[in-house]
């Protein structure tokens, strides 16, 4: 009996040390429509500082530096959710006579370097570009130091950390 006891209250305990506590973050998307197109432009802000001139940098890119086109607000959504964020609240504002959609979205962490896993702005892009060349040209082998922190803890197999690695040797 005792041993059952102290079984359960070793459980409770490793149980309870291994939690962690969660908790909410947001981001919201801004779309517009593209001229003469039916797909839209979305940004994406997660509350960060920007500058004057880094403003407009806050569009998705793929891998490639390529900014991500969605068909609808919906299609960002779904693009979002596949990185664990939530639909929490939606309104339009028209801006000379053109719609902007604003889509405010949750996401449970736990650290702050989940909040932008798997997601890269054209911002993060071009750090990241900047970073490597200036390794290319200082022949730098400490290029972690220089990575976005939200990406240092990604998983090796994500494709993101896949293209940095063709970065890196692109510019060796």
């Amino acid at each position: 009996m005792k041993k059952l006891l102290l079984i359960t209250v070793l459980a409770i305990l490793v149980v309870a040390a291994t939690a962690q506590e969660t908790r909410k973050t947001f981001c919201q998307i801004v779309g517009t429509g593209k001229f003469l197109s039916a797909k839209v432009r979305v940004q994406i802000d997660f509350g960060q500082k920007r500058s004057y001139w880094n403003q407009y940098k806050n569009f998705m890119v793929d891998e490639t530096g390529k900014r991500i086109e969605f068909y609808s607000m919906v299609d960002a959504m779904n693009y979002l959710a596949k990185f664990r964020w939530k639909f929490e609240q939606a309104y339009v504002v028209t801006v000379g006579g053109e719609n902007v959609y604003h889509w405010l979205l949750s996401k449970d962490i736990v650290s702050d370097d989940e909040i932008r896993e798997g997601i890269i702005t054209q911002k993060d892009f071009e750090d990241m570009e900047k970073a490597a060349m200036e390794d290319k040209e200082n022949n730098n082998e400490e290029v972690e130091k220089k990575v976005p922190l939200f990406m240092r803890n990604m998983k090796k197999s994500d494709s993101i950390l896949d293209n940095e690695e063709t970065i890196r040797k692109r510019y060796e």
